[in-house]
């Protein structure tokens, strides 16, 4: 798995309208973020000057205009926020994920779906 930072909820925000919308101008970036959280524009570009920092996201220039685009993929995000929480909870034991998850996907009943 390649080496992912830390990335706060509130930046996980701004790595979603990119996953989702692809490489994006600031103007379109700021507006899709304000469609998902009550943020102001400096809110935003805070959040999006830390994921820089962090090499989670880029900016380039493509036909002249700066566009950002996310250098960490959702599935290795998701992968790595998983590790944790399995690290965390489960002292690294997968198996023990599994187990939970078996037994919350049983009926009441104790019969599986």
């Amino acid at each position: 798995m390649a080496t992912v930072p830390h990335i706060t909820e509130a930046e996980s925000e701004v790595l979603n309208v990119l996953w989702r919308l692809g490489p994006l101008p600031p103007t379109p970036l700021v507006e899709a973020v304000k469609l998902r959280r009550p943020w102001g524009e400096a809110t935003i570009k805070t959040q999006l000057g830390r994921l820089i920092r962090k090499a989670a996201v880029r900016s380039v220039r493509a036909e002249g205009r700066l566009v950002y685009e996310a250098l960490v993929t959702r599935d290795t995000y998701l992968e790595a926020e998983l590790q944790a929480l399995v690290d965390r909870v489960w002292e690294g034991r997968w198996e023990t994920l599994s187990q939970v998850l078996a037994e919350r996907s049983q009926p009441a009943g104790g019969r599986s779906l």
